[in-house]
């Protein structure tokens, strides 16, 4: 979980995360029968098989069957009828990372001249940001797992050697990026406890536009209930803001995670989650920021199969749609943790009651 603030994240590494308390990554070396390409199922995603390989967590492994996101099933109600950009808004994301090669959305993309996103941590704004950090790589390899084909548009913010202000501006700038240029979704896996007017500026711009913005809930261990506990930009209230807590594999909320029955609007898996780090492998990171590239990952699958749902819908599908867990009554809205078949049956009543069925009719021969 990334932070506004510099004196929370002052070390950039790899190897620093586990000290920090909030996320810890073990590297893996890649062996030669892992780096083939991995085909595509009849159905446009994974195949069953391809749902326990190196980049896949326990939270979309169907063998953890009462912690998972019920993802099998629903790959297999899916088809996407839209392309979908998710904007991330991190430290980077690795482009030419195997995983993710073929999902990074690419501007004004020629040959030899391809910007793979904008940087923003620097004294300007620079084309093709780097992941020297690992946590955007991460985030984005969580998304990718979940809708395998989505586009993801890397918007780098966090700079270890800045400022908390300079973050908190380069923030805005991503943010402005994103929304100027019409982004789907938008997936903020950072935040601190300090409000601004200019973010908050922005955000309703993106509320206006009709993007979702799925953002984490912050991992101060605190209620963020309570006006001091206050964490931004999920605190802020908007319409188009979905709160991410992060649950383990006992579907209780992590130690870590902030909470609040109503200020954290659903949780989702947050505990050693397994995804692509930079190289070529996979490494294990704890925190909100991992639940939060969950919700984001489902909200794209539900936005690519019915695209005429609106933000207000796709959120309110997302949430009506959880599973209710006694362990996590009071820590969010509802006691729900994400439910991806929930969801994406829920969007498919939605979309029918309100566009109807598109029925073919056969053409009679004369």
């Amino acid at each position: 979980m990334l932070t506004k603030n510099s004196l929370f994240i002052s070390l950039l590494t790899i190897s620093s995360l586990t000290s920090l308390g909030y996320a810890e990554v073990k590297t893996k070396s890649p062996k030669s029968s892992e780096k083939q390409e991995t085909k595509k199922a009849d159905h446009g995603l994974y195949s069953e098989s391809q749902l326990k390989g190196k980049f896949v967590s326990w939270g979309i492994d169907p063998n953890y069957k009462t912690s998972s996101i019920n993802l099998e099933p629903t790959w297999k109600k899916f088809k996407k009828n839209k392309d979908i950009v998710v904007a991330v808004i991190d430290t980077g994301i690795q482009h030419n990372h195997p995983f993710l090669k073929d999902n990074i959305f690419v501007i004004n993309g020629k040959a030899g001249n391809s910007n793979y996103g904008m940087d923003f941590s620097g004294k300007s704004a620079s084309p093709t940001p780097t992941d020297s950090h690992g946590h955007g790589t991460h985030v984005s390899g969580i998304i990718k797992s979940i809708f395998p084909e989505v586009k993801l548009l890397s918007l780098k913010y966090y700079n270890p050697q800045a400022s908390g202000q300079k973050n908190l501006e380069s923030t805005i700038q991503a943010l402005k990026y994103a929304v100027d240029n019409n982004v789907d979704i938008i997936n903020y896996s950072g935040g601190g406890p300090e409000a601004s007017a200019a973010e908050l500026s922005i955000l309703k711009q993106a509320e206006e536009k009709g993007i979702l913005v799925i953002a984490a809930a912050g991992n101060e261990k605190s209620n963020i209930d309570l006006k001091k506990n206050a964490y931004y930009p999920a605190s802020y209230g908007l319409s188009n803001i979905v709160t991410v807590g992060a649950h383990d594999e006992y579907n209780q909320v992590i130690s870590s995670s902030n909470w609040g029955r109503k200020s954290v609007d659903i949780a989702a898996p947050g505990y050693r989650i397994k995804s692509a780090i930079p190289g070529s492998g996979a490494g294990l990171m704890t925190g909100t920021s991992q639940a939060t590239a969950f919700v984001t990952g489902v909200a794209a699958l539900i936005k690519s199969k019915f695209p005429k749902l609106n933000f207000q819908q796709v959120k309110n599908i997302i949430l009506s749609s959880s599973l209710k867990v006694s362990k996590l009554k009071g820590k969010v809205l509802g006691g729900g943790k994400l439910d991806a078949l929930r969801a994406i049956e829920v969007a498919e009543h939605v979309n029918t009651k309100l566009f109807g069925l598109k029925r073919t009719v056969a053409k009679k021969n004369n």
